[in-house]
């Protein structure tokens, strides 16, 4: 026997290609294209460092009570992590501890799997219709557990408080996960479900519509039992709490609702004016409820797509995986960036159109 013979062996959760270089345009990650919220700037520029000799909140408590106040909820119905990886990893340690599979889509955030295959939980993935739909039928099934994001990941769809309810109405036995890292750009929250189910947990991240990604901020939020076996896998695998600079820093976002706002109409009308120029090129997508958009086109295969934007310097995601091979999910930029990549499509897509044409002539296809 080797010492080798004990590494880990999973396949782990592969993130957009990062450039080792700074001109470029990135629209891989789903990062937001503006910066946070002045007020986390002042927060953080204004921070006692002195502070620092200090462990942190434990418990992040003023972060918690910031979001609970918000949300309208009490902050025992809050938990705070080191973003939503660190949230949802500790919550498939509570809630997921059964002999029967944990179930969620074949087509959704590729994380699921990496966490259930590195703690040992059985899974079984359930397939998304040829639109990419979710159908909650599927999810009346025994099982260990459900996640699902809403909107969902990469297909940006959306479903309403119907499809939530009726998944949690069929698994009243099971802890239901619905990750809501995308639900400010036009989803629509389970929030007023969590009165009536104690099995609901939702997830939420600063990473998207709060422009934090760099800070690693992200919140759960359900019944006070379920939160609390959030605590305790937390301070059973490890004693980090949020650290004090991000606690801050995330007050002060959660504090400045104008410019939160005022941040996602800008993405919102950018995604739509992106979304009307992509079909008018022949693009196919549906419409998003997120800061993304997932698209294929009938004439050009997304690597093509994707290695001519490279070429570019304008970095969009493509997954080599079954099923949707043939998309692209192009993060909203800003305005100029979403111009400089709808000039670049428009060339290629006008390329591809005369290859074509010059091809049925060359062919005998076509008369002159």
């Amino acid at each position: 026997m080797d010492w080798r013979d004990n590494l880990i062996k999973i396949e782990p959760y592969v993130a957009g290609e990062q450039p080792n270089k700074t001109d470029f345009i990135k629209l891989n990650a789903n990062e937001n294209p503006y910066p946070p919220s002045p007020k986390v700037a002042a927060a953080i520029r204004e921070f006692d460092a002195a502070r620092l000799k200090k462990y942190p909140s434990a418990n992040a408590v003023g972060l918690v009570k910031a979001i609970a106040d918000r949300e309208g909820l009490k902050p025992e119905n809050v938990f705070a992590g080191n973003g939503t990886d660190d949230v949802l990893s500790l919550c498939f340690r509570a809630f997921f501890n059964s002999d029967k599979p944990v179930i969620f889509p074949d087509i959704t955030y590729s994380f699921n799997t990496v966490w259930c295959d590195i703690l040992r939980i059985p899974y079984e993935t359930i397939p998304v219709d040829a639109d990419f739909n979710i159908d909650p039928a599927d999810y009346a099934r025994p099982n260990g557990g459900v996640v699902i994001a809403n909107p969902n990941a990469p297909t940006s769809i959306g479903r309403g408080l119907d499809f939530i309810r009726e998944i949690l109405e069929n698994n009243r036995d099971s802890v239901v996960i619905i990750d809501e890292a995308y639900v400010d750009f036009g989803g629509v929250t389970a929030l007023p479900l969590l009165k009536d189910y104690e099995n609901l947990v939702i997830t939420r991240t600063f990473s998207k519509s709060r422009s934090m990604a760099g800070m690693r901020l992200g919140w759960a939020m359900g019944g006070a039992e379920v939160i609390s076996a959030i605590y305790a896998a937390k301070d059973s695998m490890n004693s980090y709490p949020v650290d004090s600079i991000a606690q801050a820093a995330g007050i002060a976002s959660i504090e400045d609702e104008e410019y939160f706002q005022a941040t996602l109409k800008k993405v919102i009308s950018t995604r739509e004016r992106l979304t009307k120029e992509l079909r008018l090129m022949g693009f196919k997508l549906p419409d998003s409820q997120t800061n993304f958009v997932f698209a294929t086109h009938p004439d050009i295969s997304a690597i093509d797509i994707f290695n001519h934007l490279k070429t570019k310097d304008i970095y969009v995601r493509w997954f080599n995986k079954p099923k949707i091979d043939n998309y692209l999910r192009i993060t909203i930029g800003t305005d100029e960036e979403t111009d400089k990549l709808i000039d670049e499509l428009k060339e290629l897509v006008v390329e591809e159109k005369w290859r074509k044409r010059e091809h049925a002539l060359n062919s005998g296809w076509i008369g002159e």
